[in-house]
């Protein structure tokens, strides 16, 4: 049984930052790529980032590229988002999910794609 467990979120006025955890428990973490996707009031959740079973490759939505960094510490079972410059637009619950296998392109980081998720963690970015 994958548990996922996301914390961090808050409220931060826009070009702030915040720093999401998603502590993980079950089988053995490093067996899993991780991808954190968002979603808005009335949207889609959408894919924001993933990340290899190493951690060695990433891969992030063109929205978030040089803002947000995914990076992961498997001996603390624990993945992380850093969230820079932060946006409006970026206000979202953020969650975290597992796969067992890495993608390197937006197809392939469907929702439907990530069997294990966590609950959610609200971000709010005021202008």
């Amino acid at each position: 049984q994958v548990q996922l467990v996301e914390s961090g979120g808050g409220l931060v006025q826009a070009g702030g930052s915040l720093r999401l955890s998603c502590a993980y428990s079950g089988r053995t973490f490093s067996n899993y790529a991780m991808g954190w996707f968002r979603q808005a009031p009335g949207s889609e959740r959408d894919f924001v980032a993933a990340i290899s079973w190493s951690g060695s490759m990433t891969f992030y939505v063109d929205s978030v590229k040089g803002r947000f960094t995914i990076s992961r510490d498997n001996a603390k079972r624990t993945l992380y988002l850093q969230l820079d410059g932060l946006k409006p637009e970026d206000t979202a619950v953020y969650y975290c999910a597992a796969r067992t296998s890495y993608a390197s392109d937006t197809a392939n980081n469907r929702p439907h794609q990530y069997p294990y998720w966590g609950q959610g963690t609200q971000v709010t970015v005021s202008s």
